[in-house]
């Protein structure tokens, strides 16, 4: 079959496929920490299989392999289908797939031996941050060239946000990650100080904003009204919610900078801009629900858009609960506690996890030529097994971290504490082996999805798509 007539459909699946593989590994090792933090010799005392290492290892592998290996394979499907052209320079679409991989594999390998830049999100030392920068300068030119010879006359929303992602990221790891060389494997940042600190968690947050919001919003746009066969509810609703999005989500880093030697008026700038920022997510998550008006009926018997929909739900609990953590007398009680270990959770499993998984179960059937997944009541079973898991462990951590909040500013009348750390420490101990169930649980939903993908994959073959006859006339 002549390329020029069909999608590249190769490095969609290679996406696909280690979406799943990486999913099991980065959750595997959030099992693993979420363990030692109940038995602290879990594994031995080994340094490199220590907590310190592994939670950098779990962040990384979860975000940047799981969440951006579905990023990647979205996107390009996305950008492919909308613009009803093949992919730009299909051979650079490969690199960023190989490139990508051993970025991964040398987190993997770093991270443990504690080589780390000691940056929240952006640990990786300066040798793989020009990989990554590799990487993602090829990214942008294949889909930005995509949508440059596109067949079709307007850009569709779900582009829109992938695109917002892929420049955004690109600004934060540029900027975050300058830093001086002092050998191969160690440099120092360009920034001190308080000044080290904003710039953190600038690209902190809006790694939040644009990797795991941005890029997955992209993916709502397009897979819900696939999957539920209707029109996005308002497409006026969608473009405004695309702009007050980006523009807002900007400034909203200083929040996690609350009582720090940050200046007052940057915090304060941080908190406002978050709490505006409740208005464009509520909207983009209004408008993703209410594409199924019409079509609630589908939601009983169709497990992936279960998936979709309970993602959305989980978006707007996050997105409203962030701002609220982000008043300053919310923070006073939340920060450093584990309140904001389960509002993390909340979005990435709930959010950013479940609407990964809806989108990879849309796309394998279509990668490898069959009518549905192999079992649609395995994909029932991992969507029962996940909800329970994030429930468990969100509503634990929620609990612990009001309590911890608590205990830590709990005084007596003569001005000392009421309770020693070591007391909180030992109150909240319960409430790990209920976080530890739900991770469990979660992981358990993940190896059954890599079941069902792994049998889905053995019956069928890897097919190409052909590109819709009036687009091949426009192209001539």
């Amino acid at each position: 079959m002549d390329a020029n007539t069909t999608y590249n459909y190769k490095v969609v699946r290679q996406f696909a496929v280690m979406t799943v593989v990486w999913g099991i590994v980065g959750m595997l090792v959030g099992v693993i920490i979420a363990a030692q933090l109940l038995w602290p010799e879990f594994l031995g005392g080994i340094p490199w299989l220590s907590y310190g290492r592994l939670r950098p290892l779990h962040t990384n592998a979860v975000i940047f392999a799981f969440g951006g290996s579905a990023l990647f394979a979205a996107s390009y499907y996305v950008v492919q289908r909308t613009c009803h052209t093949r992919l730009f320079a299909g051979w650079l679409a490969g690199f960023t797939f190989w490139g990508w991989t051993a970025v991964i594999l040398l987190a993997a390998i770093t991270l443990p031996l504690g080589i780390t830049s000691g940056k929240e999100y952006a640990e990786l030392e300066w040798p793989i941050d020009i990989l990554i920068t590799l990487v993602w300068v090829s990214y942008a030119v294949v889909f930005f060239g995509t949508l440059v010879k596109r067949k079709t006359s307007h850009i569709y929303v779900a582009n829109w946000f992938f695109g917002a992602f892929i420049l955004t990221v690109a600004l934060l790891h540029l900027v975050n990650s300058a830093a001086t060389p002092a050998s191969f494997w160690k440099s120092y940042s360009a920034y001190a100080g308080v000044q080290d600190a904003m710039v953190q968690w600038w690209y902190g947050h809006n790694a939040v904003g644009f990797f795991l919001t941005a890029g997955f919003l992209g993916m709502m746009y397009y897979f819900i009204p696939k999957q539920a066969g209707r029109p996005v509810y308002s497409y006026r609703l969608s473009v405004v919610h695309f702009w007050a999005l980006i523009f807002t989500y900007m400034w909203a880093g200083p929040h996690h900078l609350h009582y720090t030697a940050l200046p007052d008026w940057a915090q304060s700038l941080g908190m406002v801009f978050s709490l505006i920022l409740l208005a464009p997510s509520w909207g983009g998550m209004i408008n993703g629900i209410m594409t199924l008006s019409g079509a609630w009926h589908k939601l009983r018997t169709d497990p992936i858009l279960k998936f979709l929909i309970v993602s959305l739900s989980f978006y707007g609990m996050s997105t409203f609960e962030g701002p609220m953590m982000s008043i300053k007398t919310v923070n006073a009680l939340s920060h450093y506690t584990d309140w904001t270990v389960g509002h993390v959770h909340s979005g990435a499993l709930g959010w950013v996890g479940l609407v990964s998984i809806g989108s990879i179960y849309y796309l394998i059937p279509r990668l490898f030529g069959r009518p549905e997944m192999y079992s649609i009541r395995l994909i029932t079973l991992h969507f029962w097994v996940s909800t329970i898991g994030i429930v468990l462990y969100i509503a634990a951590m929620w609990i612990a971290g009001v309590m911890q909040g608590l205990m830590w500013r709990a005084v007596n009348p003569d001005g000392t504490l009421t309770y020693t750390f070591v007391e909180g420490v030992k109150a909240t101990y319960p409430f790990y082996a209920i976080r530890l169930v739900g991770g469990l649980l979660y992981f358990g939903g993940m190896l059954i999805m890599a079941y069902n993908v792994a049998k889905t994959i053995a019956d069928g073959r890897a097919v190409e798509a052909k590109i819709p006859p009036v687009a091949l006339a426009a192209h001539a």
